[in-house]
């Protein structure tokens, strides 16, 4: 429960508005790892229809969203992969998606338990008011700096049942 009111801490100080309900509903991903502190993430999903999505998604200092892709989905492979903007509110993330190397040491702490799977290694530093957008069954993982980040997500719907993570063990 203590990390639970942490994570709804850095929501309710963050200056956006949320109403009770959004608090109430907060999706405290551990990713079957029972690690959240190091390995997780923290949403508001505000809507996820056919067309679209947006959300809110709060990290503590030096929490990471493990790493993974957003494939080709459907019955027939039909729907394209989810393509996603992540815009930084508050904070720094470290976002690293596949390609090529493009600094002598990476700014992001590795998970120790599990550092093996991490293997996207072009870094993006995301300051406040600063976005990237992430195309479709791109490798890519991301971390809070060292204050924690709050990151609003625009993207194409979200199938987190579809999403293949690096890390076999992972379940959402």
């Amino acid at each position: 429960m203590e990390y639970e009111k942490k994570i709804k801490s850095i929501f309710k100080d963050s200056n956006i508005a949320f109403t009770q309900q959004e608090i109430d509903g907060i999706d405290y991903a551990d990713f079957g790892l029972n690690n959240i502190t190091e390995e997780g993430l923290n949403l508001i999903v505000y809507i996820n229809n056919d067309r679209y999505c947006a959300k809110e998604m709060a990290l503590l200092a030096g929490q990471t969203c493990p790493e993974h892709r957003h494939p080709r989905r459907g019955k027939n492979l039909e729907i394209e992969g989810k393509e996603e903007t992540f815009r930084v509110r508050q904070g720094q993330v470290y976002l690293y998606v596949e390609g090529e190397k493009n600094v002598e040491k990476i700014s992001a702490r590795l998970p120790e338990k599990n550092k093996e799977w991490y293997t996207a290694i072009h870094e993006i530093v995301l300051n406040a008011g600063e976005q990237y957008t992430i195309s479709p069954n791109t490798r890519h993982w991301f971390q809070a700096g060292e204050e924690g980040a709050i990151i609003s997500e625009f993207s194409s719907p979200s199938d987190d049942s579809s999403d293949i993570f690096t890390n076999p063990n992972i379940k959402r």
